[in-house]
């Protein structure tokens, strides 16, 4: 399934990330891994599913989530 992690806008209130991951449920998704450092969450879609969380005024960011290497 395809995960995603969604950063939100610095300026973002705790109610305007509860309302992300809201819309993010209600769109099919299940909230995994919650930052402490930056506002933002991860959200786990179905397979072939579409999303619109792009498109909530308080998003900064969705970017697939992926394994990250260093040398």
């Amino acid at each position: 399934m395809p995960s995603y992690i969604v950063t939100l806008k610095e300026d973002a209130t705790d109610e305007q990330i509860a309302a992300a991951k809201k819309q993010a449920q209600d769109q099919g998704g299940k909230i995994g891994h919650e930052y402490n450092l930056i506002k933002g969450f991860q959200v786990i879609f179905p397979e072939g599913s579409v999303h619109s969380l792009d498109s909530n005024e308080h998003v900064k960011a969705v970017e697939a989530d992926g394994e990250v290497r260093i040398q």
